[in-house]
Formats: structure tokens, sequence, C-alpha cells
């Protein structure tokens, strides 16, 4: 079923209760009033009966008569007068008798004064009645057929009041959901057009502050999101075929060449060991791009567990040496006594090594005495480490740029590497929930100060 179509079926099914609700309550109030009312013209007729027998001595036979020649009277009640030792004194129609009274009917109307009731369709009211001091039970009973009339002629007319108002409630229900949902159409159409060729399209929800507005907004910055994405992806996808190329170019630009005629054994050696440089690039190159991959999967799905900064700090330098012998990296830990909670964290062994050993291999990479310096040191919640070098330096306009996959500095192209580690780096630092910052001097050296939250 379309919202559409729910919406209407709601909104007349919520309206249509309210409509019956009030259609009951003024039915019931009205006959309640009518009952009320009746009961009250029966007590009037007796008393105006019981005083013309009463006090102005009217012969019974008189009143009945009259009570005869009016019997086609709509409010024609039948009024009976006893005594309390249940002697008939007056009655309007005996052979008739509508109410059929009884001794112990005489002896509860005496005790409670008065009594309504009904009885086979009639309405009857006794009620214990004083004339000079001596006590009467007076009974009167009719059916108002006037008042019966006029409360069926209204619940016809509610009913009928009731059909036409469901319907037109209907119609009315259809119109504002269309109303109201004609911006939804609008945006599934547009959205209907909006492809992986022309995701610079977006959805038009207008000017206003209400609920589609603020999901025509919300879904142009998943298109925005999803648009860098694909930029994102197209570009890493160039980057990558081109890092892949130049080292598989001269791998087999090497090999053909030496299979075009026969060479000595240190030609071969030579052949072999560029050939083995050129692979150690794509090894470097796969492993990088692996770790990439990794540090960009759902945060919920990496183990972190608890882990000392630097111990962490230790096994990053220590794998940096084993493979560069020549470098030369200075580890300084500013921690007070043996308060561990200094140096420890929640975070994910592999990754921060990872990282940790990045920033250690870029210092010296870039130094012309291949040296590197990093400081751990802590701050409220925080534990700050600084990694310092006094290399060749980073352009200032380039700083904002140096975390994206590949890019790599323009005084940098000389210089082995692939542009994959500060990117891999900065988003390590922040799935842990830190923060990386770069400053340097272009010939003086850089430094990358991170911050992480430790426990």
């Amino acid at each position: 079923m379309k919202i559409r179509t729910r919406l209407t079926l709601l909104f007349t099914a919520i309206f249509t209760m309210l409509l019956v609700a009030f259609t009951l309550v003024v039915y019931i109030a009205y006959g309640q009033n009518r009952r009320q009312e009746y009961y009250d013209r029966l007590r009037e007729q007796a008393v105006t009966k019981a005083d013309l027998l009463l006090d102005a001595r009217v012969a019974p036979s008189v009143l009945q008569v009259i009570y005869c020649h009016t019997a086609s009277s709509p409010f024609q009640e039948e009024v009976a007068i006893y005594d309390t030792a249940f002697h008939l004194l007056y009655h309007d129609a005996v052979e008739v008798d509508k109410v059929k009274e009884t001794r112990s009917m005489i002896k509860t109307i005496f005790q409670q004064r008065e009594l309504r009731f009904e009885q086979t369709n009639v309405q009857v009211i006794g009620f214990l009645h004083h004339r000079r001091g001596v006590p009467y039970v007076i009974t009167a009973a009719g059916r108002d057929e006037l008042g019966l009339e006029k409360l069926q002629s209204l619940g016809l007319i509610l009913g009928l009041s009731l059909l036409g108002a469901v319907g037109l409630l209907f119609l009315v229900g259809q119109f504002l959901a269309r109303k109201t949902l004609e911006p939804v159409a609008q945006m599934v159409a547009q959205v209907g057009d909006i492809t992986a060729s022309n995701l610079d399209r977006r959805v038009h929800g207008g000017a206003g502050r209400d609920e589609l507005a603020e999901l025509a907004r919300t879904f142009n910055q998943m298109l925005d999101r999803l648009e860098h994405s694909f930029d994102a992806q197209r570009q890493f996808v160039s980057n990558i075929a081109h890092e892949l190329r130049t080292p598989l170019s001269a791998i087999v630009a090497e090999l053909d060449l030496a299979a075009t005629r026969e060479r000595t054994i240190p030609d071969y050696r030579a052949v072999i060991e560029r050939t083995s440089a050129d692979a150690r690039k794509l090894v470097r190159l796969s492993n990088g791009l692996f770790d990439l991959a990794k540090a960009n999967y759902d945060p919920s799905e990496i183990t972190f567990r608890q882990l000392r900064l630097d111990e962490i700090l230790l096994d990053a330098r220590q794998d940096l040496l084993r493979a560069n012998p020549g470098y030369t990296v200075e580890l300084l830990v500013e921690q007070e006594g043996d308060d561990a909670d200094v140096v420890s964290m929640q975070g994910n062994e592999y990754l921060l090594r990872v990282a940790f050993k990045n920033l250690l291999e870029n210092g010296c990479k870039f130094s012309t005495d291949h040296r590197c310096t990093v400081a751990l040191s802590h701050y409220r919640q925080t534990a700050i480490l600084r990694f310092e070098d006094w290399g060749i330096g980073i352009e200032p306009d380039e700083l904002p740029d140096l975390f994206k996959p590949f890019y790599r500095g323009r005084n940098a192209h000389h210089i082995d590497g692939n542009g994959i580690g500060l990117s891999l780096t900065h988003r390590i630092i922040q799935l842990h929930g830190g923060t990386i910052k770069l400053t340097s001097m272009l010939h003086e050296g850089t430094m990358a100060t991170v911050k992480l939250p430790h426990v």
C-alpha cells in the first residue's frame, strides 16, 4: 500500500472516529435530556390533576371525560392517585391501567418519596404528594411519542451527516496526502535520474525547514560524500596504475634487454639486482595498499586492546632499523615514575606500529644524516608523540595535501617512495580517536605531532 493511500485512510479513520464519538455524545445527551424532560412533564400533569381533584374538588368523572376526549393527544398521560393505604382515589383509565400498581410499589414510593422507571416502553413516575397535610401517592405513565419521533429524526440526520462527512473526509484526505507527498514524488523522480555518471546532480527540496527539505539536504550531503568517494576512488585507481606501471615496465625492460644476447655473469648479476630492486618496490607498494585497505575497515571490525605506546614505538624502531641499518632513531619517553597509565591506551598494535614506523621512516629518509627523534609525553588524558627530523622540509602550500593517497612533495620525487605512508598514518590515527599535525620549514626539517587519548 502506498503511503498516500495509507495517509488518506489514516486521516479518514481518525476523523471518522472523532465524528462518531461526537455523534454518539449528541444523540445520547439528547435522549437523556428528552427522558428527563418527559419525567418532569409527567410529574407536572399528575400534580395538576391532583390539584383539580383534591383542591378544586372536581369530580373524578369529569376528569375522566376530559381524559377520554383528549386521548388522541401525543402527550396523553395516565394518572392514578392513591392514599397511603393503597385505596384508589382516582384513575384516568382503569380498564387500560398502564402501570399496574401494587401495594409493594405504593409502599416503595411512599418510602423513597419518588420513583422513576420504564415499563413496557412506557415511562412511569411515582411520587409522594401532600395536600392539607395529608400524603397521597400519585403515579403517572405515558409514552413520549413526539420526543421519540424527534430523537429518531435526530438519529437519522446525524447518521446521514456522518456518512456524508466520511465521504468528504476521504476526498479531503486524498487531496492533503497528494499535496503533502508531492515533494516526495518530485524527489523520487529526481533521484531516479541520478546515476554513477552524473553524481554532480542534486535533489531540489526547496528552501523550507520542514522534514522533506531536511531529507533533501541530507540526501544531497550523501551525494556529496558519494561524489567525493567516487572521485577519490578514480584518482586512487589511477595512482595505483601509475605506481605499478613504473616498476613493472622496468622489470620487463630489464628482462627483455637481458634476453636479446648472451651476457657475462656480472651483467646478469646487475640485471637481477635491478629487477630485484623493482620487485621490492612492488612488494612495498602491495604492503602499503594492504595496510591502507585494513585501516579503512569498519572500526567495529578492528580488534582493540590495552597497549603501551612506548613498547610499540620500540617495536617500530626495531623494525625500521632492521630493514635500514644506516638509520638512527632517538627515543625519549617523558614518564612520571612508574605510572604506566600515561603511556597506555586502547588500540590495535599492528596498525599503530605501521603508523609509527611510517613516521620514523619518513624522518630518517628525508634527512641527510638519516636521523630522527621521537619524544613521548602526555597532558591530562592525551598522549603526545613528536616525530622530528632535520631534512629537506616541505613547502607550506603542500602541507594540506600530504595526507592524500599517493601525493608526494615537489622536492621529494628523487627519493624512493609511493606516497601511501602519510595517508595511511593519518587514517590509523583517526581510527584511534587521535589527531596528527605537520609543521615544517623548508631545508630545516619537519615535525609530526600525534595526539592520542590514553587510559
